[in-house]
């Protein structure tokens, strides 16, 4: 069974949001990175870029299958995840603890459209 936390907000595309303050870290979910295997590439988005909720900020490559990103909130991009440019395994080695990009949320409201680790976890089933 894939690792799920609590107290993220988990999207149906496979998206979490790790919120601290007025910002977000997002990365895709522990399941995720079991479905796509061998993590080798990781698109992102570059700093100062908007992302929409709903709507693709970048993509994951593994060895089986290209996934796009889909972004669970909307803000303007402060930080990426640099280590993953030449360390894009990091995500399977531990998803949670390597996120993609740090969002500042544009409207905090939109994490009421998302899930909680239990609603989410019955989606994986």
């Amino acid at each position: 069974m894939a690792k799920v936390i609590e107290g993220l907000y988990y999207s149906e595309s496979h998206e979490y949001v790790r919120v601290d303050g007025e910002y977000g870290y997002v990365g895709i979910t522990d399941y995720a990175q079991e479905q796509l295997g061998n993590v080798v590439y990781v698109d992102m988005p570059e700093v100062d870029d908007e992302v929409t909720a709903g709507e693709d900020f970048g993509a994951v490559e593994s060895v089986k299958a290209a996934s796009d990103l889909i972004s669970p909130v909307s803000g303007v991009v402060v930080e990426i995840n640099e280590d993953l440019e030449d360390q894009p395994e990091l995500i399977n080695q531990d998803a949670f603890e390597n996120w993609i990009m740090k969002v500042k949320i544009a409207d905090p409201s939109e994490l009421e459209g998302l899930m909680s680790a239990s609603e989410y976890e019955s989606t994986c089933k």
